[in-house]
């Protein structure tokens, strides 16, 4: 059975992941704000991991973030890298020690730390280095100047949502979010999504989070519903929050996934019970594409016997993104212009490229739930078209 409303983790779970190899393009625009390097020698790039934990957990992370990391400079042809990684015990000081250690030994680019307020420390601590941070962190409020964030956003997974609800005729769409921050945060991501692409906002409903504040609500979410004419149902719930009452109790209230469309924030496929409820049923999610997820958990597995860590691919991705900027022989591979060149990156999460203000755009297909399977309603893209969001 699933557990219901488990404490919030400081990590994003359930990120999938995938196999791929470098740079769309080989292009580099003029750099800005960045280092200058040698392409014809080993680039020293930092890995900062939350290794020194009292954490298993994060020993386990840090792990599988060197593992992936070493993966992802096996596979660059022609180019070297000079890999060098540093424990920050996952806290903001020792973080911000292990950044100014790294840019004194060299480091021309850091990757990592995972967690928000370690992340920022970082990359303040190297700014009036020129010295760029790609960060494992999915958290945009820290985000911009020398700090890019490389974790899946509640922004992608909006975008990605309503952009193909709007497309296949789910045009009224309500957002029902809870009262904390992640609710808030997701609220504000699918309202940017619904304003870019000009879907309609049917209203949203908020409930306290707990299960008391899920029962609450849910006439109220039905009432709104209906006097809204409401297309499409977008939660920002996830199975350990209040995702499993809210999908029994909607449809036991009259609002049935058959007539309106549930949508999900998160991965709904994560934990695989998830894919038990009859309330999720039909219902839209987005996730990585499942084909390069699988290719990049086997050749982990294959390599170090085990899986990695849900979000241990981010540093394939660093790694990827670096090589393919070197590889292109050009001394500003590592500013602020190269780094967000417009065509992106290919990593083992699919294409991603990440913008001026730190944030990033990841590549992602929709998937919905049948007979307790995922399935596929619209691939991942394989390129960027246009200038992104």
């Amino acid at each position: 059975m699933l557990s219901f409303f488990k404490p919030a983790r400081r990590i994003l779970k359930g990120v999938a992941l995938g196999l791929a190899g470098l740079a769309l393009t080989a292009c580099v625009p003029a750099g800005s704000n960045g280092p200058t390097i040698s392409t014809s020698a080993p680039v020293p790039v930092a890995l900062l991991v939350p290794k020194g934990s009292s954490n298993s957990g994060d020993e386990l992370l840090a792990q599988s973030l060197e593992n992936a990391a070493k993966l992802a400079i096996a596979d660059l042809n022609g180019v070297k890298i000079d890999l060098r990684v540093y424990p920050t015990g996952g806290n903001p000081s020792t973080a911000q020690a292990a950044a100014v250690q790294a840019v004194n030994e060299g480091a021309k680019i850091i990757i990592g730390p995972v967690f928000a307020e370690a992340a920022n420390a970082a990359a303040k601590a190297v700014a009036s280095r020129n010295i760029n941070v790609m960060s494992f962190s999915n958290n945009t409020s820290i985000a911009g100047g020398n700090l890019f964030v490389l974790g899946p956003t509640f922004h992608n997974s909006a975008d990605r949502l309503v952009g193909y609800a709007k497309r296949t005729g789910k045009e009224r769409i309500m957002v029902v979010y809870a009262q904390n921050q992640a609710g808030t945060l997701g609220k504000a991501a699918i309202d940017a999504a619904i304003t870019r692409h000009r879907a309609q906002s049917a209203g949203a409903v908020s409930y306290q989070f707990s299960q008391e504040g899920v029962i609450a609500a849910v006439s109220q979410i039905k009432l709104a519903a209906d006097n809204n004419q409401v297309d499409a149902l977008f939660l920002t719930s996830n199975t350990s929050g209040a995702l499993p009452l809210m999908t029994q109790m909607l449809p036991e209230a009259g609002l049935s996934p058959a007539t309106t469309q549930f949508i999900g924030l998160s991965r709904w496929d994560i934990p695989s019970q998830t894919l038990e409820l009859p309330g999720v049923q039909n219902g839209w999610f987005a996730l990585p594409d499942p084909a390069l997820t699988q290719q990049f958990q086997n050749r982990y597995a294959q390599a170090y016997g085990g899986l990695p860590h849900p979000i241990g691919g981010l540093a394939y991705d660093g790694i990827a993104a670096i090589g393919a900027l070197v590889k292109a022989g050009k001394s500003d591979a590592l500013t602020t212009g190269a780094l967000t060149q417009g065509a992106g990156f290919q990593g083992v999460n699919g294409i991603f490229r990440l913008h001026t203000d730190g944030t990033n755009e990841r590549g992602l297909a929709v998937a919905t739930i049948r007979d307790k399977k995922v399935v596929i309603i619209d691939p991942a893209p394989q390129s960027f078209g246009g200038a992104g969001f």
